[in-house]
């Protein structure tokens, strides 16, 4: 097994930077900087600091559900990629953790 940091970060759907959504913004800059990969997940119903919730149960309310990029990436790669990070995120959390990598397996 290999010893690795997974990045999480945590956004809501209407989230901007430069007119694209942040979580695209994260994605399209951690493959420039050839990051191991990132996929992002689509909340179905959260609330963050200001507590209001947000689900898709209600229509009108689920037009910013909650979004969640992971990476996943060697330590050295995950603390580079930091800074980048912190100027495309204006607003969220951000938590790392130490994972495992049991096998990563790419064809082709």
């Amino acid at each position: 097994m290999t010893e690795a940091t997974m990045l999480r970060i945590y956004v809501g759907e209407g989230d901007r930077v430069d007119s694209r959504p942040v979580y695209e913004a994260i994605v399209n800059r951690a493959k420039e900087l050839g990051l191991s990969g990132a996929t992002v997940l689509r909340g179905v119903m959260g609330y963050g600091a200001l507590g209001r919730v947000h689900t898709a149960k209600i229509l009108r309310l689920s037009e910013d559900m909650p979004m969640i990029v992971e990476i996943v990436d060697e330590s050295e790669q995950i603390d580079a990629f930091l800074p980048e990070l912190d100027a495309l995120v204006p607003e969220g959390l951000v938590t790392m953790e130490k994972v495992k990598i049991k096998y990563f397996r790419k064809d082709g």
